[in-house]
C-alpha cells in the first residue's frame, strides 16, 4: 500500500486528491494547522479514512515530524492561500506560506527521507505579466504581486531541489480549477451560489464586475489526477495543466442562469467595486506535453462544471 501526505488537505484540491488516491488503495495522511477555525467540511465524507497530523509549513520541525510520522512514498503541497486579492492584504504571510513554506518542506524531505516523490502546486500567475499566448512550460516566468511573486519563488526552488539535489519534485502550472466544493470568495462559486440564491427567493441580484473577462477554466476533480499522474512517471517533470479554452464571465453567468430557467439580463447588475486589474495578455494554458505524456485531458467541460455548480448550490441552499 502506497502511502502520501498531502499539506492543504481540507482546502478544495487536498479534498479531491485525497478522495481520488484513497480510491487507488493509498494510505493518505493529511497535514492540518493547530487551529480553532479549521474547517473540516470538505473531508467530512472521508474524514475516518484519512489520518490527519498537525503541522504548518511555517515550522520546520513540524514538518520534519510529519513525515516521520507519514512515512509517506508522496508528498504532494497544496498547502496555502489560494484567493490571489487576500495575498494584497496578507503579503508577509503570502511570502512566508507559499514560498519559504515550501524550502522547509523541500528541505525536510532532502534531509528526512530525500527518496519521496513531490509535488508542488504551482499556478498560471507566475505568467501574470508574459505577452506569449497560449502559454507553456517554456514561457518565462513573470510574476505580478505577492501571490505570483511567492508562487514563483516556490516554482524555482522546487526546481532547484530537483536539479541540484536530484529530488523527483514535480511542478504541476495549474490554471483556474473550480468545484462546488469551491470557496464563494472566488467568481465561479460567488455566480453559481448567487444564481441558486436568485432562484430560492433568496436574493434577487447579483453583483458582477467585468462581464467581458475571460478565463481558462477548468474542474478541481480532473486536476488532482494529473497531479498523481505526475508523480507516477520515471522522471520529475514540470507541466501546465489547463484546458486551453478560454470563457468570458458572461458565458459563464448566462449557463449558470439559463441552467435554471432564469435570464441573467434581469438579475446581474455591474459594480465597479468588483472590477480588478485585467493582464495584458490573457492567462490560457497549452497542455499539449501533459497530453502526449501523462495521457491527461480535462473531462468535464466548462457548462458540465457550471450546471454542477449550480446545482450543488441549490441543494445547499434549499436545506
Amino acid at each position: 500500500m502506497k502511502t502520501a501526505l498531502i499539506t492543504g488537505i481540507t482546502g478544495q484540491d487536498g479534498s479531491y486528491l485525497a478522495e481520488f488516491l484513497l480510491q487507488k488503495g493509498y494510505k493518505v495522511y493529511g497535514l492540518v494547522r493547530r487551529s480553532s477555525t479549521i474547517n473540516f467540511e470538505r473531508i467530512k465524507q472521508i474524514q475516518n479514512q484519512v489520518e490527519l497530523i498537525h503541522g504548518d509549513l511555517l515550522d520546520q520541525n513540524s514538518l520534519i515530524e510529519a513525515l516521520r510520522i507519514s512515512k509517506p512514498a508522496e508528498v504532494y503541497n497544496l498547502a496555502g492561500p489560494s484567493f490571489v486579492p487576500a495575498s494584497l492584504d496578507q503579503p508577509l504571510l503570502t511570502a512566508e506560506s507559499t514560498g519559504l513554506g515550501v524550502t522547509r518542506l523541500l528541505e525536510a524531505i532532502r534531509t528526512t527521507k530525500p527518496d519521496i516523490k513531490f509535488y508542488q502546486a504551482s499556478t498560471s500567475e507566475v505568467f501574470a505579466n508574459t505577452t506569449e499566448v497560449p502559454q507553456n512550460e517554456d514561457t518565462p516566468i513573470s510574476p505580478r504581486g505577492h501571490y505570483g511573486f511567492a508562487k514563483a519563488y516556490a516554482h524555482w526552488v522546487t526546481l532547484y531541489y530537483r536539479q541540484t539535489h536530484r529530488l523527483f519534485a514535480c511542478l504541476g502550472i495549474s490554471y483556474n480549477h473550480e468545484s462546488p466544493r469551491r470557496g464563494v470568495e472566488f467568481l465561479p462559486r460567488k455566480v453559481s451560489d448567487g444564481v441558486a440564491k436568485i432562484k430560492m427567493g433568496k436574493a434577487t441580484e447579483l453583483k458582477l464586475g467585468n462581464l467581458e473577462a475571460r478565463r481558462d477554466w477548468g474542474y478541481a476533480g480532473d486536476f488532482v489526477k494529473a497531479m498523481w499522474q505526475m508523480l507516477q512517471q520515471d522522471r520529475p517533470d514540470t507541466f501546465v495543466i489547463g484546458t486551453g479554452l478560454l470563457h468570458s464571465v458572461r458565458e459563464l453567468v448566462e449557463i449558470a442562469f439559463n441552467y435554471v430557467g432564469l435570464d441573467y439580463k434581469n438579475c446581474v447588475t455591474t459594480d465597479p467595486q468588483y472590477f480588478r486589474l485585467e493582464n495584458k495578455t490573457p492567462l490560457v494554458g497549452d497542455c499539449s506535453k501533459a497530453k502526449k505524456v501523462l495521457g491527461w485531458k480535462p473531462e468535464v467541460t466548462f457548462p458540465e462544471l457550471v450546471e454542477m455548480m449550480v446545482k450543488a448550490d441549490l441543494v445547499a441552499n434549499a436545506k
